[in-house]
């Protein structure tokens, strides 16, 4: 079959240049993954190949293009990203992705969705007063619901921020680990730590730690309380029992919102004991004001290298099948 071609003007030099990228970088990276040639002609792109590949590289580039006019920028990451939305028919969602600030760290930096999954995930944190976030590691889970949480309180939504997981690990009574409460805890809630202080920066976050406005303890301190006016994160969620959940999920009080994040593909729980997490989200499903996320691998944000490392894995995989197969025959 001939080739085709297509030209998408981007209009002037300043967005062409972004798009390109330095060194025509970001250009390169498309014509790539989408396995087309590529021109540039003044202010237009020509992308000439199959017709299959060649209306992909069109709807990649004017997505792209729409992205850059908006004053966003663009990486390889979220280029290949887009390429995958679009083989899969779901470019339109990528401009509402990357449209948005979700936070802004102590040093200024924005934080935005990078994903499909990600913008329902926040949206759906937004809109309930419980979500559920399951899904793999990388995923943003935590980091973003963090990121809320800091949000809401600047915003005076809520007056605390509570962080909380279930030290499985250690066998939820932390019995057998050395020093105080505080360091016994530390190692499993690190994560938290991590995103609080890229949050609030070093001297904000121990000033909160301080007041009493920022909590981090283990699940088996949240029974009998009632907590009120906070921003409740219950992490590593795969790992409570259906009885510790349903507790948890009864400490809610008034002005209080909660995000519940696990990976139902991690659960440590001894034998015989059923997830919570898997439990809860089955039975509170149809719940106003519950909103439940699933997060897939392709909401997995990863360094475009380790994606290209994926890749060889991938092939190799295909290779050592094929040659299995052959060696069959």
């Amino acid at each position: 079959m001939a080739d085709i071609s297509v030209t998408v003007n981007m209009g002037n030099l300043k967005d062409l240049s972004a798009l390109l990228g330095v060194l025509d970088e970001n250009l390169n990276v498309i014509a790539r993954e989408t396995g087309v040639t590529t021109y540039v002609e003044g202010t237009k792109i020509k992308l000439v190949g199959s017709e299959e590949n060649v209306r992909l590289a069109e709807t990649v580039v004017t997505k792209l293009g729409d992205i850059v006019k908006a004053g966003e920028s663009i990486d390889k990451t979220r280029i290949i990203y887009c390429v995958e939305l679009a083989k899969e028919g779901n470019a339109e969602g990528i401009e509402k992705v990357m449209s948005g600030v979700v936070a802004i760290t102590s040093r200024g930096k924005q934080i935005k969705c990078k994903t499909v999954g990600q913008k329902k995930y926040v949206d759906a944190i937004k809109k309930n007063t419980v979500v559920f976030g399951v899904g793999p590691a990388g995923t943003g889970k935590t980091y973003l619901a963090v990121a809320l949480a800091v949000s809401a309180f600047k915003n005076k939504e809520v007056e605390k921020i509570i962080l909380t997981r279930p030290a499985v690990e250690a066998g939820e009574k932390l019995g057998f680990l050395p020093g105080d409460l505080q360091n016994k805890v530390d190692p499993y809630l690190r994560p938290l730590y991590d995103a609080l202080q890229e949050m609030l920066g070093m001297d904000g976050y121990l000033k909160l730690i301080e007041r009493g406005v920022i909590e981090i303890a283990p699940l088996a301190y949240m029974r009998g309380r009632t907590l009120s006016d906070a921003f409740i994160i219950l992490d590593e969620a795969q790992n409570t029992t259906k009885e510790q959940m349903k507790m948890f999920l009864t400490r809610m009080g008034d002005g209080s919102k909660m995000v519940i994040t696990g990976d139902l593909t991690q659960i440590d729980l001894p034998e015989g004991k059923k997830s919570g997490l898997k439990h809860a989200t089955t039975i509170l499903k149809n719940v106003n004001g519950i909103g439940i996320i699933n997060l897939t691998a392709s909401d997995v944000v990863r360094h475009s290298l380790v994606m290209e490392i994926i890749r060889a894995y991938e092939r190799a995989e295909k290779e050592s099948a094929k040659q299995g197969s052959n060696e069959k025959h």
